[in-house]
């Protein structure tokens, strides 16, 4: 079966996005967890150690307090608290740190630190995967052992206000409850006061023991404006009142009850310097954890410093505080000053209860752990506590049995470091099984695909694909033969939990037939590969192709991009390889036409020496190669083109590299600069709105001139109304100035003025696709299909506008005019192929991703532009703005590069050419990372660095993957036209 180069190499990047996902669902694993009992199974808690002697300390020890409320303001940073901005806007919080009973500390959020995952981490005291990211949109009910659970099994009356992610993971345990949207960024007032307005009534009631309030207001904020940002002290001074207001209603309800209460302040996650969270910055990590209680009453002069401590260990304190067990998957160690004050006999035993869960969890998570420092400290301070308790029991006072006691505690407190340092550090089991499943996918298609090359690039980009020979094939056979009989060793003798094992037998066995299929197909071409090598001659390629300077420079570039994501450092600072390889290129783009200006002016008189009549007319006849021949074109073209054009030519790769130098200063990332200010900040800063009104404006005034040329004058008319509407949202919402607003009373959602510019969007979106209908109904009509595909392309540049932040309308620009100057004065005078256009698309569709301000850290994604638009939060279409908005730079120059081809190239493979480039350059980089990901899964900054950047690796090959669709939907309908 004959198919197009294009068609083939969407299929292949379809196949090769299953196994990523496969890949991708084994390396993101499950935590270390307990599975020697069912779950929320209840169970004798470990009787105090007593060396012999008979001890009625048997069951868990009773509640340290009565009531316990747990304030949880989402992005809280620490210096919010403990820093200047705590001192200005948080007075009441700051005299309780400093010199009220409390105990402070600074909290450890492992990434990624997103909210469901971070109140998982608080409630289980586990260490969840990068995989919740994803669950993070839509949280599954927690079937995990957690604090919430043991509290309703132990009778406890929970009420929960706030964050709906709550009721999803608990969706049957608050005896009363009030969720909020957690994903409507926009608002950061009636989120915060749908909490507030019932703590005057549920603070007065006593048929509670657990109240949890979660806050989102301030990580609103910090989303849409940043942590600079006027409103967050407003935010702050809101939540220090309602905080004081807690705690008073506290103190007066201990006056009647026989036990304290505790009030918790605490922070999901932090914020990094642009507002958003996910990544491992400083300020997203750390965040405050303030518990307020009378019995830490603090005597005059005690100073106590915020103590450094993991976020984990919030369960296990709170379960001996509620007096239930502490979670069996917990991690963390119980922080010790809760109890300090409390009998050295409580002292212990609370700390025996903690270690013996520890030293549970160790047993069943690591082979050898008899050998673990941790295991061995417990053992030891085990024995030393029984002795302890003898002689307590003997005689009740002595100097021995206080120092004894005082050893003991120490050894317990160094166990559980110990002991939680060892599983922490035991994240996850990789689920090697799956992950060599997709990895084998993945590189069989990279394999075809590079096999595929001379076929694909040639002038009829066609391939032969054989469908019916592998059924015929004993190798086909042998390999589904051999690939069953791996599964069914594996999923019988493995003793964890493996994805791929736990599919229906029907799913792997597509699986197996796929990758039988594909190994076939790999032989099958070796073998056209060697036959044409031994009787067709020496080159694989068509003769006319010959390895250009530019090409090999596209190679090493390739090459050299790949090669550098083996070092953390290049991944996380990536957009610096991107900027270094655009602007080599323009160097390399004005190297070439200036040789071809050069010759163009007779500078070099070969190309005149070989201008022969043939039988035509006159031809260039050179005795050199392919290079030479195209050079002379390219400088014969240079020679008709005007003294206008001829400047233009010479000036656009300058005028390129202006352009991104420029966007390289608009918005610092990665992670060595990115706290450095940049113009992004200076713009976005509310003392200079007035400029970034007048760039806004202008900015849309200049997408405007430079997309309305070749659209329909319905669409013109829509265009320009649709950029009106994306101004007056941004001044709906406060971010420019706008004439007709008086204030921030007149400050909105921007509802309206946001639909208002999807419904040209559409309307736009819809006209480009009646013509392309149109164009294949008429095959003729070859203007309505540029059209067409032209006006698809406005409506994705006036959906960006409305997405993209004001400040980063210069990137949208930018991208726009340089479109422009490469394809009038680069790509045509210079005569490049469709290969060559296709790669250079891709490396500035790279480079603008970067331009944007996005990274490969989690906490550059700009979710605020997936609720554009929307009064609550639906799915479907926030995850696709999200994602649209973040790949922005990659989609638009795929579109253009659509829109060229079908305008510009002479070759009517050209579509199929590009297609199959635009597949093969994203899957190299892709198959090259999952090797090294594998390679390095326990390198040190796995989770940090590599993990984020193989989720983006991901998402932009299912991005190509649509992209390929479309670059092969396009080339059908031109054949059909044809």
């Amino acid at each position: 079966m004959r198919l197009g180069s294009g068609t083939f190499a969407a299929a292949c990047i379809v196949i090769e996005v299953l196994g990523v996902a496969i890949f991708l669902r084994g390396f993101f694993p499950a935590p270390v967890r307990s599975f020697s009992r069912t779950e929320h199974q209840a169970e004798p808690p470990a009787p105090e150690p007593s060396a012999g002697a008979s001890s009625n300390w048997t069951k868990l020890p009773p509640p340290v307090f009565s009531k316990v409320v747990i304030v949880l303001i989402d992005a809280l940073r620490d210096d919010f608290v403990f820093g200047s901005k705590g001192v200005k806007f948080m007075p009441y919080t700051t005299y309780l740190v400093e010199k009220g009973a409390s105990h402070s500390f600074v909290a450890e959020a492992k990434p990624p630190t997103v909210t469901m995952p971070r109140i998982k981490a608080l409630m289980t005291g586990t260490l969840p995967g990068f995989v919740d990211v994803v669950r993070n949109l839509n949280s599954p009910v927690l079937l995990e052992d957690n604090l919430i659970e043991q509290a309703r099994a132990a009778g406890r009356r929970m009420i929960f206000y706030g964050d709906e992610t709550w009721v999803k993971l608990f969706p049957k345990h608050f005896v009363e409850y009030d969720a909020t949207t957690s994903f409507f960024v926009s608002d950061y007032t009636e989120v915060d006061n749908n909490v507030t307005r019932h703590l005057e009534k549920v603070l007065k009631r006593e048929d509670w023991d657990v109240l949890v309030l979660h806050y989102l207001g301030l990580d609103h904020i910090g989303h849409l404006s940043g942590p600079n940002s006027p409103l967050i002290g407003h935010k702050l001074s809101e939540m220090d009142g309602i905080l004081m207001k807690i705690h008073m209603a506290l103190l007066s309800k201990e006056r009647a009850a026989p036990l304290p209460t505790l009030l918790v302040l605490c922070g999901d996650h932090g914020m990094s310097e642009r507002g958003s969270h996910g990544a491992s910055s400083t300020e997203e990590v750390s965040t405050p954890l303030v518990l307020v209680s009378s019995a830490f009453e603090r005597k005059p002069g005690d100073i106590r410093r915020p103590k450094h401590v993991q976020q984990t260990d919030l369960a296990a304190t709170l379960a001996i505080g509620l007096g239930i067990p502490i979670p069996k998957n917990s991690v963390g160690r119980f922080l010790f000053p809760v109890v300090e004050r409390k009998p050295i006999r409580e002292q212990l035993r609370f700390l025996h209860l903690n270690t013996v869960q520890l030293s549970k969890l160790l047993q069943e998570n690591v082979p050898l752990y008899e050998k673990d420092p941790g295991f061995e400290q417990f053992k030891v301070s085990e024995k030393l506590h029984g002795n302890w308790v003898r002689l307590y029991l003997e005689e009740n006072n002595s100097e021995v049995l206080v120092n004894l006691g005082t050893k003991v505690l120490r050894q317990y407190l160094d166990a559980l470091q110990i002991l939680s340092l060892s599983l922490s550090r035991q994240v996850a089991h990789y689920d090697v099984y799956s992950m060599a499943v997709g990895a084998a996918l993945v590189l069989e298609v990279l394999t075809l695909l590079l096999l595929s090359v001379p076929k694909a690039l040639g002038p009829a980009a066609e391939l032969d694909v054989p469908l019916s020979s592998p059924l015929f094939s004993l190798l086909f056979y042998l390999t589904l033969l051999i690939l069953s009989a791996v599964h069914v060793v594996v999923c019988t003798s493995t003793e964890s939990s493996c994805y791929f094992c736990s599919v229906s037998w029907l799913v792997a066995g597509g699986a197996m037939l796929l990758m039988s299929a594909l190994l076939c197909a790999i032989m099958s071409a070796l073998t056209k590969t060697r036959d044409s090598t031994k009787y067709g001659g020496k080159s694989l390629a068509p003769s006319s192709s010959q390895c250009s300077e530019l090409d090999l420079l596209i190679l090493l570039g390739t090459v050299g991009h790949v090669l550098s994501l083996g070092a953390s450092s290049f991944i996380e600072e990536e957009h610096q390889t991107w900027y270094f390889l655009v602007s080599t290129l323009c160097l390399a783009l004005c190297q070439e036409i200036y040789k071809n200006y050069v010759l163009g002016s007779g500078g070099d008189p070969q190309c005149s020496l070989h201008l022969e009549p043939g039988p035509k007319g006159t031809a260039l006849v050179l005795q050199g190669g392919a290079e030479d021949r195209r050079t002379c074109e390219a400088a014969s073209a240079f020679e008709q083109l005007g003294s206008m054009e001829r400047r233009m030519v010479l000036a656009s790769p300058w005028a390129v590299l202006c352009c991104c130098r420029l966007l390289r200063s608009l918005n610092q990332t990665g992670v060595q600069w990115a706290h450095r200010p940049d113009l992004g900040h200076w713009l976005t800063s509310s003392d200079h709105k007035a400029v970034l009104s007048v760039l806004a404006a202008f900015s849309l005034l200049t997408i405007f001139l430079l997309v309305q040329r070749r659209c329909s004058p319905m669409s013109k008319v829509a265009l320009a109304l649709g950029l009106l509407g994306v101004y007056c949202y941004r001044a709906a919402i406060g971010n420019v100035m706008s004439p007709w607003q008086r204030g921030n009373k007149d400050i909105s959602k921007g509802i309206i003025e946001a639909r208002f510019v999807y419904i040209f969007v559409l309307g736009i979106l819809f006209t480009g696709t009646r013509d392309l209908l149109r164009s294949q109904v008429a095959a003729a009509c070859s203007r309505a299909r540029t059209m067409g595909l032209w006006e698809i392309y406005s409506g994705l540049v006036l959906l960006a506008a409305l997405l993209l932040r004001p400040h980063n309308l210069p990137v949208l620009v930018c991208s726009l005019l340089v479109q422009t100057l490469m394809a009038e004065f680069i790509w045509k005078p210079l005569s490049h192929d469709a290969a060559e256009v296709t790669v250079m698309h891709y490396w500035f569709g790279q480079a603008f991703f970067y331009f944007q301000g996005n990274s490969n850290n989690i906490a550059t994604v700009d979710i605020s532009a997936g609720f554009v638009g929307l009064e609550q939060y639906m799915k479907v279409p926030a995850a696709f703005l999200t994602a649209f908005a973040t790949y922005i730079g990659p989609v638009l120059w795929a579109s253009h590069l659509v829109n060229y081809l079908s305008t510009e190239a002479t070759s009517p493979a050209a579509l199929r050419h590009a297609c199959f480039c635009y597949a093969l350059i994203c899957s190299v980089p892709v198959s090259a990372y999952i090797i090294l990901v594998t390679s390095l899964r326990y390198h040190l900054f796995i989770w940090s660095v590599f993990s984020p950047k193989l989720l983006y690796e991901g998402v932009h090959l299912l991005v190509t993957a649509a992209i390929c669709v479309f670059f092969t939907a396009m080339d059908q309908t031109r054949r059909v036209k044809s």
